[in-house]
């Protein structure tokens, strides 16, 4: 009984919070309520038995979507005496849902505890989660997850390569100049006298 009250209400908030991140209109309301809609994500999964994956969606995606939380407060021109002005108006509404976040996480526990969730088979429980995790990462999956990899490297040096890409409207350094400069007419020393300032 527990276990589908949890798995409705995990799911349920899932599809909402996804809902909300499309037709939020503020950006980091958007952003919020991602994280929300990765925290119920999370909790299917841990219903599932998978607590390793249920941890990995936590601490990556809610990480990467805190990093990305910030790339948008820092890059967009937001008002902040105003969201200190909103603060206390939706302290409240904040408080609500850091109760029913923690509501979920003591449901999700006391649900695990009580058997399979999903599924008529019984999980097996003598090798570990991550073990089983491990095995099939690296024997039967060995070549997706090489490629993934291999994508998301080539995504990184295409980054990088746009990133740095010439312009046209700057200065390049030219070493040579440099290396051929006479440092008697590059620097000029002066002793000036006490109390008097410097010829030019």
């Amino acid at each position: 009984m527990i276990g589908a009250i949890a798995f409705y209400l995990f799911a349920t908030l899932t599809i909402l919070s996804a809902i909300l991140v499309v037709f939020a209109r503020n950006p980091v309301h958007s952003v919020l309520w991602l994280i929300t809609a990765f925290f119920n994500a999370a909790g299917l999964v841990f219903l599932l038995g998978a607590e390793f994956i249920a941890i990995m969606l936590i601490l990556v995606y809610v990480g990467a979507v805190a990093v990305l939380f910030l790339f948008i407060v820092m890059m967009l021109d937001i008002d902040f005496a105003k969201l200190r002005s909103g603060f206390t108006a939706n302290l409240p509404f904040g408080i609500l849902i850091a109760l029913v976040l923690l509501a979920e996480i003591i449901i999700a526990v006391t649900a695990s505890k009580a058997g399979p969730i999903i599924g008529d088979k019984p999980v097996d429980t003598a090798q570990p989660n991550i073990v089983a995790f491990g095995e099939l990462m690296f024997t039967r999956y060995l070549v997706p997850f090489e490629l993934s990899g291999l994508i998301l490297l080539v995504a990184m040096i295409g980054a990088i390569v746009l990133t740095h890409r010439d312009r046209g409207d700057n200065r390049g350094q030219k070493i040579s100049r440099q290396v051929d400069r006479d440092p008697d007419e590059a620097v000029v020393l002066k002793q000036p006298e006490v109390g008097k300032g410097v010829e030019l």
